[in-house]
């Protein structure tokens, strides 16, 4: 196994591209953003060689891979901004910390609250910014509306590692948040810690992001190498969303990832 990590898009496909020369068997894409994957797509093709997608989708022609095993990121975006209207908040004041432009988790979490705060006039975005999901950059956005004395009273971040940025920024200022706070704080992907961050009350909601999805991958391969193909394309996994009044320590044990 040759794994490679970046979250910059070009630098990925410059490593799948390696990996094609390389003569690899699988080429498994966890993709930054959805666009310029074709020519890689199509080369690995020519070479025999099976690509899986995982955790994301990519603009590109089905017959260019075998199977895609993803979340649906709109539906994810959609849970969350649901949730946060159940609610019933008289306003909201919303910080949006944004992932890394373009990638699919970016482009489903952010269609949904941006349509939500399009159609409610008491939803108000204070500020909209790419935090790359990076924790750094995230508590930097949350202090800087901090310092400008701009008030708010959600946190919606795009993955666990954001919030968890964010969250330093509140626990500086010494601002409440999580169950019975002044802030509410929303984070994606379902990490063991960030569920134990709602079990404890300091979160209000995670959304899950691709639970488990080895497994299928795993399955997948095996039954490529008997020469059975994939029954389905593309196979969405089925998410939820974790609310703190709700979750239980059987939940964080049985989800945590």
């Amino acid at each position: 196994m040759l794994p490679f990590y970046s979250l910059r898009n070009d630098e990925q496909i410059a490593a799948a591209q390696n990996f094609i020369q390389n003569e690899v068997d699988y080429l498994l894409i966890s993709a930054a953003g959805t666009a310029g994957w074709d020519s890689v797509l199509q080369d690995a093709q020519n070479a025999g060689i099976y690509v899986i997608l995982f955790d994301r989708t990519i603009d590109a022609d089905e017959s260019l891979y075998v199977a895609s095993i993803v979340s649906d990121m709109a539906l994810e975006g959609e849970t969350a901004v649901n949730w946060l209207a159940s609610q019933g908040l008289p306003e909201y004041n919303i910080i949006h910390i944004q992932g890394v432009m373009g990638s699919a988790a970016q482009i489903g979490r952010t269609g949904a609250l941006d349509a939500m705060v399009a159609a409610n006039s008491n939803w108000n975005l204070v500020t909209q910014q790419t935090a790359e999901w990076n924790a750094e950059t995230a508590q930097q956005i949350v202090q800087s509306v901090i310092d400008a004395g701009t008030p708010f009273n959600v946190i919606y971040a795009e993955n666990d590692d954001m919030a968890r940025g964010a969250v330093a920024a509140l626990d500086r200022a010494n601002i409440s948040h999580g169950v019975d706070g002044d802030v509410i704080i929303m984070g994606f992907d379902t990490n063991r810690w960030a569920l134990e961050e709602l079990l404890a009350g300091r979160w209000n909601y995670d959304g899950q992001c691709n639970p488990f999805q080895a497994a299928y991958i795993d399955e997948i391969i095996k039954n490529l190498e008997q020469g059975i193909q994939p029954a389905e394309k593309v196979i969405y996994l089925e998410e939820r969303g974790f609310d703190a009044s709700t979750i239980t320590a059987e939940d964080v044990e049985k989800y945590g990832i």
